[in-house]
Order: structure tokens, then sequence, then C-alpha cells
């Protein structure tokens, strides 16, 4: 039965290491050569995600959420698209770099379509790689393809802005003007014991805590707060704060 856990919770995993084991069987040698390209990426990323990730670190201890909200907030307008844009462009590292950087942003207050722009300006339009596209294709072809591909940026941050809120991403927490609350998966145990004081607040997925409406007076939020003092690991944070309506 554990065996079985493991699995469903690595599933990626255990999929890739399958399309490998009928690789090595059909085509050998392209399976080695796509091995030693995966060692090759493999090491890039242990090289470049510890900085990423002392980089998040920075964000979410030292970068005050108002800030974040002010400058890439769901209300901050254009100010926080072409702050998003030059973040995006002016950012080094590969793009799967911006993934962790993108979500702390996120849980700090970042709206959806500014993530989008950030994550996407990162991928095809940073300016070094800009710079070898004009010596390459030439300057007029750079200055075109960039023109459609912010617009296309621009279009597609805010469709997903419609389609994907921000307590669809695994981690996030909805918010309103008086507090902020959140489970963080890490450290959840599934013990479910939040669950079985306020029901109303939380469920179980994925052997996880997951919250399904916010408490909005004195009694629902004391009830919040004796799953926080009792949540064994102190995976549940709730703090009455102030925040701009997301």
């Amino acid at each position: 039965m554990k065996v079985l856990t493991l699995l469903k919770k690595n599933k990626l995993l255990v999929f890739v290491t399958l399309a490998y084991a009928v690789f090595f069987i059909v085509s050998p040698q392209k399976a080695i050569q796509s091995v030693n390209n995966s060692v090759y990426y493999l090491l890039e990323m242990l090289q470049v995600l510890p900085i990423i990730f002392l980089l998040t670190v920075v964000i979410e201890a030292w970068v005050p959420k108002e800030v974040i909200m002010r400058g890439l907030g769901e209300k901050s307008g254009i100010k926080g698209i072409l702050l998003s844009l030059l973040l995006g462009s002016f950012s080094a590292g590969p793009i799967y770099a911006a993934f962790p950087i993108g979500k702390t942003l996120l849980s700090k207050g970042a709206g959806i379509t500014n993530i989008v722009i950030i994550l996407s300006s990162w991928a095809v339009i940073k300016v070094p790689m800009l710079a070898n596209e004009a010596k390459f294709l030439g300057v007029d072809f750079m200055i075109v393809r960039w023109i459609l591909t912010v617009v296309s940026i621009f279009i597609m941050g805010y469709l997903m802005s419609i389609i994907i809120k921000r307590q669809d991403v695994p981690g996030i927490a909805p918010t309103n003007r008086l507090n902020r609350f959140t489970v963080n998966e890490d450290d959840c145990i599934g013990c479910e014991l939040c669950v079985e004081i306020s029901p109303e607040f939380y469920e179980m997925k994925d052997n996880k805590a997951k919250i399904i409406s916010l408490p909005k007076d004195d009694d629902s939020i004391k009830k919040v707060m004796e799953t926080v003092e009792k949540c064994p690991t102190k995976a549940i944070i709730y703090n009455k704060i102030i925040l701009e309506v997301e």
C-alpha cells in the first residue's frame, strides 16, 4: 500500500523511468544520448537553482507584501505591466529558473497577468537574446517579432487572469481585506486535524489540507485560530492584516 501511495505521488518520475526503459530496449544508442542530455541539464539546474531559491528567500523575507502588490498586483495597471515586462526582459538564466520566482511573487500579492508577462518575456524576449537575434536575422526582423510577441504576451496575460485564479495555483491561498489564510503544503503531513475541527474551512485533497472558505466573523476566526494553534507542524498560517482586494 505504501508503495502504491509513493508511486502515485511521483507519477512523473515513474513515467520518465518507464519511458527510458522502453527507449533503451528499442534504441539503445539514442537512449544513451538522451540520458547524457538529461544529465547535462540536471547539472545545469543544480548550479542555477540554489541561486534562484536564495533569491526567492530574499524576496519572501525582505520585500514587503505591500510593495509587491503596489508594483505587480492586480490593481497596478499599466505600471505593473511595464514593470513585469522589464523584469522578464532583463532577467538572466534559463526559463525554469523563473517558475519559483513567479510563485514567490504570486504568493506576495502579484497578479496573474503580471506573472504571465514576466514568465513569457523571460522566455522569448530577453535583451541578450534580442541582441543575438538582431545580429543573425537583422534589426528589422527583431523589432517586428518583438512588437508582435509583446502584444501576444499582453493578450495571453489578460486571458490567463480570466481563466486562472490565484487559488488555482498550488500553495497560493485566496485573500480578502481581513486575512491572509494559507496552508504550507510542504509542512502539511495530512493529519486531518484541521478538517475535524473546522470542516467548513478545510478539506483533504491528495493527502494535504486545502482551504475551501474564509472566516468572516469573530466566531469563525476563533475556529481557524484553533486549527492554527493545534496544527502539529504549524503548516496553517492566518494573519489578520489589512490587504488590498485581489
